[in-house]
């Protein structure tokens, strides 16, 4: 194949990638996309979008599509906790507890008043295709599966990047001025000598992707995730609708997720897994079409640096979430709507590389705080089945036992369930996190601050102050009221948001 010579050259086709994609497509940016991987992800994770990537999806003529694909919002109004799914005692199956998810279905005041988009849930397995789908309707050229980054090296002008055309075996070279590695971590960020740091192994998931009908079992329309706490296994599970069609009990496909030990040796053999799904469920005699089988760690890393040089990470590479929350593939949206329209002011002229600078500054303080959340998520949710009393290391009776004390009629009970309660409440940290999806701010170059300015309520101020608003609909610049010369302020918050004052 023939050289390429491009201004922006994007490592990996998943979310990060193809949003990225579809952003330079609508700045006029020319760019190629090439990804290691034959398609998009066959994997059922990353399913939650939240209001602030809604909005950026509307912007890029998306938002429709992926509505219509996913849970209607009815059916992701809340969450609930259960005593396993099925069994021989009366216990299984009771509901422990529900909480609203996420705006309940876009009926809480506060989400409405937020955005003009609610949140849906698409997973990635169907979510990447309609991505996929408007960046070739954007730019039909600029993407290109089973195409292999090989190696890049970089020097004052620009990025060499080698590619392998898996499909033919050919190998070419893409001259580009930048370089972003959207490829999970696989490639980029290690050839640019930059560690992800943080927390490894914290757990070790098994999920399974399936088809049954579950219907018998599970009875609310309108909760999204169910927390399983079986007395039998004493274990944690999930169960998860994927749809298509439908959603809630009736829906189609699942996904079941249980933790295991590191060092447990079943977890190479599929059958087991499946056997383990059935015994966990209480449904010995299920037969689930299974379509995956992936086992994954839960991390909590985030990159010593998104830059080195014309080098940017952004997603999973730059960023690993466990996913508690569904921040991970949200904080990918948002890190290329961040570095874009940055890229095209530089390319342009209208700005001086400094503004590049200014994409680690913000957004790695974001994930940072993201990739904690989503741990504390997590952990709190284990400390659900500490206040519940059920355990691994306990008989299937001993745990039976504590079950029964969440309904007992027993004044003895009381501050147990109290416990409980508090516990479970608290999980509205991650259901109910709107200051972390979308409070967050930046403080950075790119960010011009007044000290004459209150805060601003409803984005006011007197007729004769001014907002400034950038291309990611952050506030750059905010006057209350005019100073003794106005028009050189703002030209002088023009040069330093650009990187030229």
């Amino acid at each position: 194949m023939s050289d390429i010579e491009v201004p922006v050259l994007i490592i990996g086709g998943g979310g990060a990638g193809l949003t990225a994609s579809m952003l330079l497509s609508d700045l006029g940016i020319e760019h190629l996309l090439v990804s290691a991987l034959p398609g998009t992800s066959t994997l059922p994770k990353a399913h939650v979008v939240n209001q602030r990537s809604m909005e950026i999806y509307r912007k890029l003529g998306v938002a429709g599509d992926i509505y219509e694909a996913g849970t209607p919002p009815e059916a992701m109004a809340r969450t609930a906790w259960y005593a396993g799914l099925n069994g021989d005692d009366p216990v299984y199956g009771r509901e422990i507890a529900s909480q609203e998810v996420w705006g309940a279905g876009y009926t809480d005041p506060d989400y409405i008043a937020a955005s003009p988009c609610r949140m849906t849930n698409l997973p990635q397995l169907r979510l990447e295709p309609v991505l996929l789908k408007h960046a070739k309707r954007k730019n039909q050229d600029a993407i290109r599966f089973n195409h292999e980054l090989l190696s890049f090296t970089q020097d004052d002008a620009g990025v060499s990047s080698t590619v392998l055309n898996k499909d033919t075996g050919e190998t070419y070279t893409v001259r580009s001025q930048y370089l972003y590695g959207a490829d999970g971590g696989r490639k980029v960020g290690a050839e640019a000598g930059i560690e992800l740091l943080g927390q490894r192994n914290i757990l070790y998931t098994v999920s399974v992707h399936f088809t049954a009908d579950l219907s018998k079992y599970l009875k609310d329309p309108s909760v999204l995730i169910n927390w399983m706490w079986p007395a039998h296994t004493g274990n944690m599970t999930l169960l998860v609708p994927m749809g298509p069609d439908n959603w809630g009990p009736g829906s189609q496909e699942w996904v079941f997720h249980e933790n295991y030990a590191f060092d447990d040796n079943r977890v190479a053999d599929d059958e087991i897994l499946i056997a383990n799904m059935k015994k966990a469920l209480g449904l010995p005699d299920l037969e689930p079409t299974v379509h995956k089988i992936s086992r994954w760690t839960f991390e909590a890393l985030v990159a010593e640096r998104f830059q080195e040089d014309r080098v940017f990470l952004l997603g999973d590479a730059a960023h690993r979430h466990g996913p508690t929350g569904g921040l991970g593939l949200n904080t990918a949206i948002q890190d290329a709507y961040n570095l874009c329209w940055k890229t095209a002011a530089v390319l342009r002229g209208q700005a001086s590389p400094a503004l590049l600078e200014t994409y680690q500054a913000e957004r790695q303080p974001v994930a940072a705080t993201n990739v904690r959340r989503s741990t504390e998520n997590a952990m709190n949710h284990l400390a659900i089945g500490e206040a519940l009393g059920v355990s691994p290391a306990n008989s299937t009776e001993d745990n039976l036992a504590s079950l029964r004390r969440v309904w007992s009629e027993d004044a003895a009970d009381d501050d147990f369930r109290a416990v409980l309660s508090a516990t479970i409440a608290a999980q509205s940290m991650e259901f109910r996190e709107h200051n972390i999806e979308a409070g967050f701010r930046y403080d950075s170059a790119a960010i011009v601050l007044d000290p004459r300015c209150a805060w601003i309520r409803d984005r006011g101020h007197t007729a004769a102050g001014a907002i400034l608003v950038r291309p990611d609909k952050f506030i750059a610049f905010r006057a209350d009221k005019a100073g003794d010369s106005p028009d050189e302020e703002l030209r002088q918050a023009f040069l330093s948001i650009a990187g030229r004052s």
